[in-house]
């Protein structure tokens, strides 16, 4: 079987002085594929988003996107290369327009305003925001607010997506309609990486899960396979998935 790696994760750490918030994490991620990261609250998750996205640099390790080295690259030459994420707390620019916020990503593949108008009308429809485009970013609610922070990332045509806990406070339809948007996003040849904890979405829609606990890999593997795993049960699915 050819081995299709778009990011390579290699025996990463991070210290925040006595804190070791991932340690000696190797994984990697499937071009084209949806991974899971889950686990407790405080397992190193969003740290390791952070790490590849370019917002912290690891204490020791290495991280490679399409074979390239890029620790220490800055997350805005990240992005020009490729990657894009959402923030668990969604962060937009409350003064600006809907079509203003999601034209500041497009403005990573284009040069002209009108191009990345252009591009930033076409992520708004995708993502299903398109009613919204002349609305002030202040307006919105928060589930609409993760919407456009989604439609911002889509804008810098990434290839690899990372998100954050994008279905939190969604209601089931709401959630719904984020899942057939997040496979869609894949269909467009977008690889995903999430960061989620409602399992319920977790089984259904991803390739692969990796489980985090006190800042390590846990168990790796296939979603059925994971939620059977002992360690797991134990660290973080408790006795409701072992009964079930």
């Amino acid at each position: 079987m050819t081995d299709h790696r778009i990011l390579e994760v290699k025996g990463v750490s991070k210290r925040f002085g006595g804190l070791q918030a991932n340690k000696n994490i190797t994984m990697h991620v499937q071009r084209g594929e949806i991974l899971a990261l889950i686990g407790p609250n405080g397992a190193g998750k969003s740290t390791l988003f952070n790490l590849i996205a370019g917002a912290l640099e690891p204490t020791s390790g290495e991280i490679f996107l399409e074979g390239a080295p890029i620790t220490r690259l800055p997350s805005p030459r990240r992005c020009a290369l490729g990657i894009a994420r959402t923030f668990q707390v969604p962060r937009s620019f409350d003064s600006m327009t809907v079509l203003e916020n999601v034209m500041v990503g497009a403005f990573v593949r284009h040069r002209s305003t009108q191009a990345a108008r252009s591009a930033a009308c076409d992520a708004l429809v995708f993502s299903g925001l398109d009613q919204s485009a002349d609305a002030v970013t202040g307006q919105l609610t928060p589930p609409e607010r993760r919407r456009l922070e989604l439609a911002r990332a889509i804008a810098t045509e990434p290839k690899l997506l990372l998100l954050d806990e994008v279905m939190t406070g969604l209601t089931p339809s709401e959630a719904q309609k984020g899942i057939e948007l997040i496979r869609r996003i894949r269909e467009t040849g977008t690889t995903i990486v999430m960061v989620e904890h409602v399992m319920e979405i977790v089984m259904p829609l991803v390739d692969r899960a990796i489980v985090l606990h006190n800042g390590e890999v846990l168990a790796e593997g296939q979603p059925t396979d994971v939620v059977r795993d002992e360690g797991v049960l134990s660290a973080y699915l408790g006795d409701r998935y072992r009964a079930a």
